[in-house]
């Protein structure tokens, strides 16, 4: 499958800074780039917007039983490198990064990939920045994930190709919201549609009608 090789460039691809936010559901249209604006790698949208056709659509489950720990362990270190995801992310997201030991991130600057904003991070105020799950946890309960084996959701929990550092202000507006109901800035809703359809494929999950509308007019900016 194609989209192996784009999660693993995604995963590895860290969000770069574009431009301010407002409103209550989704971020600024019209938002400019900043210097050095993300792109997915190349021939990722073409292969996104094939992926995005061959999605299941249906409507979102009840939710009913949907518990964070239903995921697993938050941050567990599933690819034995010796850091918790969350540290991994961001050493990966953030720039001038600076760390205690091997692991643990203690200070550095985010580019918000979500509304451009620049946001300066240190440990003792850790909130600040949170890692996100591109495809939400909750979402995902509701289009399917509730039968999958624990093994398979806490994977999918801790997998960075759906894990980005971001403020945590637009992280709270977004919630467990899907791209029909929220959207990032203009300049990274090419990237942000690319990562989710490929997180959606890798994980067999279905996507709502709402949510593809939105999917394909986001890689309209690609």
């Amino acid at each position: 499958m194609q989209v192996r090789t784009t999660l693993a460039a995604l995963a590895l691809t860290a969000p770069l800074a574009l431009a301010g936010c407002e409103g209550s559901v989704g971020l600024s249209d019209t938002a400019s780039p900043a210097p050095g604006g993300s792109r997915p790698p190349s021939g990722a949208a073409a292969e996104a917007r094939r992926d995005l056709s061959a999605l299941p659509v249906r409507a979102e489950g009840d939710g009913g039983g949907y518990e964070r720990g239903r995921f697993g362990t938050r941050w567990k270190d599933t690819d034995r490198n010796g850091c918790d995801q969350r540290n991994d992310v961001l050493a990966r997201d953030l720039a001038d990064v600076a760390k205690r030991g091997n692991c643990v991130v203690v200070s550095g600057r985010l580019s918000d990939p979500y509304s451009g904003k620049t946001i300066t991070f240190s440990k003792s105020d850790a909130a600040e920045v949170q890692i996100d799950h591109v495809y939400p946890l909750a979402l995902a309960w509701r289009m399917g994930a509730s039968r999958w084996s624990e093994d398979r959701r806490e994977r999918f929990a801790n997998d960075h190709a759906n894990l980005l550092a971001v403020w945590g202000v637009p992280n709270r507006q977004k919630s467990d919201s899907g791209p029909g109901e929220w959207k990032p800035q203009k300049s990274f809703q090419c990237a942000y549609a690319v990562k989710y359809i490929a997180v959606a494929d890798e994980y067999d999950l279905a996507v709502t009608s709402g949510d593809k509308a939105a999917l394909q007019t986001f890689l309209g900016r690609c």
